[in-house]
C-alpha cells in the first residue's frame, strides 16, 4: 500500500492495523490518496504505478477526481461515501430549523420583533438524493412525524421514506415541502437541478437546504428567489462558486443562512476515514468485497 500526496501518520497506521505494508506507490498494489484537492498530481501517480489495482479516496464525493477522466474499470475505486452521513444530516436539519424558525432575523435584530416562524412538525418534506445522508436524515426527521418523498435517479422504495419517485417528478413534489434538502451527488446529470423552474415551484415559506454541492443549484436563480421572496428562504453548506466570494449578493440577503462548507470537519472526518481505511485493507488483504466502492458508469 501506498499514501498520497504526502505521508500522512494516521493512514499509515491505519494501512498497518488493516495488515498492510506502507510502500513507495511504485510499487505498491493499492494507494490510499490523503486529498481530495490534488487530482492531476493523483493523475501523475498512477500513471507511473501501473501496478496499482485498488484506490481509496477520502472524500464522499469524487466529482473532480472523475472529471479528470481517471476513475475507470481498470481500478477499483473506494470513497467516503456513508462514512459522514450522520454529522452532514445533523448540519441539514440545523439550516432548515434555523431557517423555518427565522433564527437568522432575531440574530440581525436590536428590538423586540414580532413573533414569527413555522414547526416542522407535520409538516412536509423533500429530499433530493437517495444515498447514506438521506437515510441519516430521515432517521432524524422521524420524531417531526413529516411526510417525506425522495427523489432519486432509481425511485426504488428509501427506507423510512414516505414516497420515492424519480427527477422527472421534481418540480411536481419540490411544490408544497416546507423544506427541500438536496443531499445527492454531483454528476453532469445533477449539475444546476435546482434552477428557476424549481424553485418557482416552492412554497413561500419553504426553505433550501444543500448539503450536497453548490453546483446542484443555478445561483442566479436561487439570488432572484430570495430578492424576491418567492420561497422562505436558503440554508447553504456549500455554494457555487466555492468559496463564496466577497461581495457576493448571497451574503447581504437577509434570507439566506451560509457556512463554510463544514457540514464534516476534518475533526469529524479523520476517525470514520481511518477505520475505513484500515477495514478495506484487511478486506483486500482477503479479497473481501471492499466498502465505499465507486461505480464508475454513475460516478459515485
Amino acid at each position: 500500500m501506498a499514501v498520497g500526496p504526502r505521508p500522512f501518520p494516521l493512514a499509515e497506521e491505519a494501512v498497518r492495523a488493516g495488515g498492510g505494508e506502507v510502500v513507495a506507490a511504485e510499487d505498491a498494489e493499492a494507494l490510499v490518496w490523503m486529498s481530495s484537492r490534488h487530482v492531476s498530481e493523483l493523475v501523475d501517480v498512477l500513471g507511473d504505478a501501473p501496478g496499482v489495482r485498488w484506490v481509496q479516496l477520502p472524500m464522499a464525493g469524487i466529482e473532480r477526481v472523475v472529471a479528470a477522466g481517471v476513475v475507470s474499470a481498470e481500478r477499483t475505486w473506494t470513497c467516503a461515501k456513508g462514512l459522514y452521513s450522520e454529522p452532514v444530516a445533523e448540519m441539514a436539519l440545523a439550516l432548515a430549523l434555523a431557517g423555518l424558525r427565522q433564527v437568522t432575523n432575531s440574530l440581525r435584530a436590536r428590538a423586540w420583533g414580532p413573533e414569527a416562524g413555522r414547526t416542522l412538525y407535520d409538516g412536509r418534506v423533500t429530499i433530493v438524493g437517495g444515498g447514506g445522508i438521506t437515510g441519516a436524515l430521515l432517521d432524524l426527521l422521524r420524531p417531526y412525524r413529516v411526510a417525506t418523498t425522495v427523489v432519486r435517479k432509481r425511485p426504488e422504495p428509501v427506507p423510512g421514506a414516505g414516497q420515492t419517485v424519480g427527477p422527472e417528478r421534481l418540480v411536481e413534489v419540490v411544490g408544497g415541502a416546507d423544506a427541500v434538502f438536496l443531499t445527492l451527488a454531483l454528476t453532469p446529470d445533477t449539475a444546476g437541478i435546482i434552477g428557476a423552474p424549481e424553485l418557482e415551484a416552492m412554497a413561500p415559506h419553504a426553505w433550501l437546504v444543500n448539503v450536497a454541492r453548490g453546483g446542484h443549484v443555478r445561483t442566479d436563480d436561487l439570488v432572484a428567489a430570495l430578492r424576491s421572496e418567492s420561497i422562505g428562504g436558503a440554508g447553504l453548506d456549500v455554494t457555487d462558486p466555492e468559496p463564496l466570494p466577497e461581495g457576493h449578493p448571497l451574503w447581504d440577503l437577509p434570507n439566506c443562512i451560509i457556512t463554510p462548507h463544514q457540514a464534516n470537519t476534518a475533526a469529524m472526518a479523520i476517525p470514520p476515514l481511518m477505520r475505513r481505511i484500515r477495514d478495506n485493507v484487511a478486506r483486500f488483504a482477503s479479497g473481501q468485497p471492499l466498502e465505499g466502492v465507486v461505480d464508475p458508469s454513475l460516478g459515485y
